[in-house]
C-alpha cells in the first residue's frame, strides 16, 4: 500500500486548481489509486469518506465498470481501472503541460517563430505586426519564408513552419484554420492607366489589356484562372513572376494589369504612381486569407502568442466567420 503522506502535490485540491467538475473526480480516483484506501484518500483530500465513495460509484456506473477492487487490506485497481486510470494520468499529463505553457506566456522571453506566409502580407501587414510583438518580447526572434499557399501546408506539415497566413489555402484535414477573413482582388495598374478611372472593375475590361500575374502557385492567380476556364477564354500574359514586387513595379511602367488582394494590394511605400481598385463582385474574384496551424500539434509558447497578437490584428479586419475545425 502506498504511503498516503506522499501523495503528490498536484493530486491534492487547492483553491481555483480544478475548477472543471470532471478534473476534481479525477484527483479523486487519482488519489484512492495512490494510497490504496478510501479512508485515507479522503483524509488526504479534506472529505468524507462516504463522500469520496458516492463519487467513486457515480464514475464507476457511468463506466459500467468497477475501477477498484476492495478487500480487507484496502482497495487496488482493477483490469477495467488499470485501463481508466492510464487515460486519466495521461490526461493529467496533458494538463501540466498546458499549465507551463500558460505559465509561460506570463514571463515569455525568447522563442522563435516560423511564419510561412503570403507575398500579399509581406510588405506592411507582416512586418507591422513583428514589429508590435517584439516591442513587447524583443528577444523573440522571426523566420519567415514567402511562398505560395501548397508550399506553405507542406511547411506545416513537414515541421518546417509553426504557422501559415496564406491568401486561398485550400482546406485539408491536417491543416487546422485559426482565423479566415475574407479578400476580394484588386486590380493595380499605373494611375495614368485608361481603367484608373474606372470602379468598380469587371475581370473582362483588365484582360482586354495586358496581363502581369503570380504564378500558379499563388491564391490570385487560380481564382483568374478559375474565371477564365468559366468563360472558355485562356489568359494573355505579357509577364508571369512569382514576385509582387517586380510585378508592381512591371505595372508602374507599362500599360498592364497586375491583381493583388486588398490587404496586400498599395503596401506602404509602394503606392506612387499606381492605384489599385477593387473586382466587382459579380465575377467572383475573392477568397480568403487563412492563419492556421498543424492539427494536433501544441505550438511553442512563442509561436502561440503571436498567433493569438496576429490573431486579434486580424479580426478588425474579418469579413467572413471564423473557420471552424473542419476548415468548411
Amino acid at each position: 500500500m502506498r504511503d498516503p503522506d506522499r501523495l503528490p502535490d498536484r493530486w491534492r485540491p487547492e483553491p481555483g486548481a480544478f475548477a472543471m467538475r470532471h478534473m476534481r473526480v479525477w484527483t479523486y480516483l487519482l488519489a484512492i489509486e495512490h494510497t490504496g484506501s478510501i479512508r485515507q484518500a479522503a483524509e488526504r483530500l479534506n472529505i468524507a469518506p462516504s463522500a469520496l465513495q458516492r463519487r467513486l460509484r457515480d464514475v464507476e456506473q457511468d463506466l459500467g465498470f468497477d475501477l477498484f477492487e476492495r478487500s480487507a487490506a484496502g482497495v487496488r485497481p482493477s483490469a477495467a481501472g488499470e485501463i481508466f486510470l492510464g487515460w486519466v494520468h495521461r490526461q493529467c499529463a496533458d494538463l501540466d503541460r498546458s499549465r507551463q505553457q500558460m505559465e509561460a506566456l506570463r514571463g515569455l522571453r525568447r522563442g522563435h517563430v516560423r511564419i510561412a506566409a503570403s507575398q500579399a502580407v509581406a510588405c506592411d501587414l507582416l512586418p507591422r505586426e513583428i514589429t508590435a510583438f517584439q516591442a513587447r518580447y524583443p528577444l523573440i526572434s522571426f523566420e519567415c519564408p514567402l511562398v505560395g499557399h501548397d508550399a506553405a501546408a507542406e511547411r506545416l506539415m513537414d515541421g518546417t513552419a509553426d504557422l501559415v497566413l496564406a491568401f486561398g489555402l485550400a482546406p485539408r484535414p491536417e491543416v487546422l484554420p485559426l482565423l479566415s477573413i475574407g479578400q476580394r482582388l484588386c486590380a493595380v495598374m499605373a494611375r495614368d492607366h485608361p481603367l484608373a478611372g474606372r470602379a468598380p472593375l469587371r475581370l473582362r475590361d483588365c484582360t482586354a489589356h495586358p496581363l502581369a500575374l503570380p504564378t500558379t502557385d499563388y491564391g490570385a492567380r487560380r481564382i483568374l484562372d478559375a474565371w477564365a476556364a468559366r468563360r472558355g477564354t485562356p489568359l494573355d500574359l505579357a509577364l508571369e513572376s512569382d514576385s509582387f514586387e517586380l510585378l508592381r513595379h512591371y505595372v508602374r511602367n507599362a500599360r498592364a494589369v497586375t491583381f493583388q488582394i486588398e490587404i496586400g494590394a498599395l503596401p506602404s511605400g509602394a503606392a506612387e504612381g499606381l492605384v489599385a481598385i477593387p473586382v466587382d463582385d459579380r465575377d467572383l474574384a475573392h477568397g480568403p486569407l487563412v492563419l492556421a496551424q498543424l492539427r494536433g500539434r501544441a505550438l511553442p509558447v512563442a509561436a502561440a502568442a503571436f498567433a493569438e497578437h496576429l490573431a486579434r490584428a486580424l479580426d478588425g479586419r474579418r469579413t467572413t466567420p471564423m473557420l471552424d475545425d473542419t476548415g468548411a
